[in-house]
């Protein structure tokens, strides 16, 4: 757009007319020349240029991002006005500008691909020029002008991409597990329930597709609660993996044009801000250039990624149906299932949660991969990095709230599908194997099987076990306690 401009001027210059700036743009510079930038934005040269440099995933740094980063901005304006290194005047302002980023204003102003290259500079440069840009007209100043506040030596001041970026990932990581967090353990408690609601709905277990043993249908809901109690534990306990931030460390981490004063300060400014339990990393060269830690992290989340494709697998399953299918639970119906055929319902709630599990998976094999492809001081792939991770954390508790209200809540379980199969199957004859032993027990499941009818009835008619006895041992208190008595 300013090679354009610059064209125009040159054009109306040899033609004899004089030039104007766009009345819509205004001219900015850079170490590159000059370029346009629309006059009403907060933003400036240095966006201007990654906007049309990276038209790549179509949307903006993640808003928990954005938040983050203000408040990393925020903690280091006041680290440096706190130790005399920033105009006090010009200072406040920088604080009031971050103020209102962290408070969700000027969203708009932030229009940089979350994929870009440069270790996510331009997503900083983006953010101090608003900052700066909002600042100045704080001051009575003019959008563009930068006479009281500048991006780099005011907003960015003791400060680099390489550690403000990978602190911001951190703490929008931080805050955004938190909300994951509740949100499993509200899942948790909505399996508990129906552990509680089914735990007298006796019925086949199934192992590889094929009958098994009985149980109840309160078991199987246990086992889904309990693997989710420690996809729980996993993620409250992973927040110490982020805690560690390199902030201070400037361009590798030996902290250069920076005060030590300040490293050692700031740190302490953001914790104050974000209400964290943030520390200084020992080795700031180890914290800027390796991204183990958030590998680890993803691998937390893969791990609920794959019990919740489980789990709705599962429910899919045994929702199959209604009539054709196992149909021993019922889901929730959410919409209709099919433009073409009538009063079909499809389970739609399952299959979106299996879909967020397939993105989570993958997002976790791209962490890995950007985390590996760091070079020396620095990874260059941190923005593919932050945009996997923050959009894991984003899907995967926007997919257990989801799961929850519009699925989990609204299980009923069909008491008579779960009978009728388990009185056809031949798997409770398992559950006789201590009172008939092993051979016994096989040949009333081979005569069962001829004669297709139920185990029950092969029992009883040759006297082996009485009717009381034979009640007790299928009963659902015999199929849910540990072990036989």
């Amino acid at each position: 757009m300013a090679d354009t401009g610059n064209d125009e001027a040159r054009r109306l210059e040899v033609e004899g007319e004089a030039w104007s700036e766009p009345t819509d743009t205004r001219l900015e510079r850079d170490a590159l020349g000059e370029i346009a930038v629309p006059l009403a934005a907060y933003w400036g040269a240095h966006t201007a240029r990654a906007v049309r440099n990276f038209p790549l995933a179509g949307r903006p740094a993640h808003t928990a991002f954005i938040t983050a980063l203000a408040q990393v901005k925020l903690a280091c304006v006041r680290a440096n006005m706190e130790l005399g290194l920033l105009p006090r005047t010009e200072g406040e302002a920088v604080a009031t500008a971050c103020g209102e980023v962290i408070a969700g204003g000027l969203r708009e102003e932030f229009p940089v691909d979350a994929l870009q290259g440069g270790a996510g500079t331009s997503t900083n440069m983006n953010m101090n020029e608003v900052l700066a840009n909002r600042a100045e007209e704080l001051l009575g100043g003019r959008r563009g002008r930068y006479d009281r506040v500048d991006p780099l030596r005011h907003v960015n001041l003791h400060q680099s991409t390489n550690d403000v970026y990978p602190t911001a990932v951190r703490v929008a990581a931080l805050d955004l597990l938190r909300d994951l967090e509740k949100a499993v353990a509200a899942l948790q408690s909505a399996f508990q329930d129906k552990e509680r609601a089914f735990r007298d709905v006796l019925k086949v277990g199934r192992t590889e597709l094929q009958d098994a043993v009985p149980m109840t249908l309160g078991a199987e809901c246990s086992a889904w609660a309990e693997c989710l109690s420690r996809d729980r534990w996993r993620v409250f306990k992973c927040a110490e993996r982020l805690r560690v931030v390199n902030l201070g460390g400037t361009a590798i981490g030996t902290g250069i044009t920076a005060p030590r004063d300040y490293i050692f300060l700031v740190v302490e400014k953001l914790r104050e801000i974000t209400g964290l339990g943030l520390s200084r990393a020992e080795n700031l060269v180890d914290a800027t250039q390796n991204a183990d830690p958030f590998v680890e992290v993803s691998g937390i989340l893969r791990a609920h990624a794959v019990n919740l494709f489980k789990i709705s697998s599962d429910l899919r399953l045994l929702g199959s149906g209604p009539r054709a299918g196992l149909g021993e639970l019922r889901l929730p119906p959410a919409q209709a299932g099919s433009s073409l055929m009538p009063g079909k319902v499809n389970p739609v709630i399952c299959e979106a949660v299996g879909q967020v599990a397939v993105r989570v998976m993958a997002d976790d094999a791209s962490i890995a991969q950007a985390a590996q492809l760091g070079q020396l001081e620095l990874n260059a792939f941190l923005p593919l990095l932050a945009d996997s991770l923050l959009g894991a954390l984003t899907l995967l508790t926007r997919a257990d709230v989801m799961f929850r209200e519009r699925c989990v809540l609204g299980l009923a379980a069909n008491r008579a599908a779960c009978a009728a199969h388990a009185g056809r199957s031949l798997a409770a004859v398992t559950a006789l194997v201590p009172s008939l032993g092993y051979d016994l027990a096989g040949e009333v499941a081979a005569e069962a099987g001829r004669r297709n009818v139920g185990i029950r009835d092969i029992v009883l008619e040759h006297g082996l076990l009485d009717a009381a006895e034979l009640d007790r041992l299928l009963s659902p208190e015999a199929m849910s306690r540990l072990g036989h008595q």
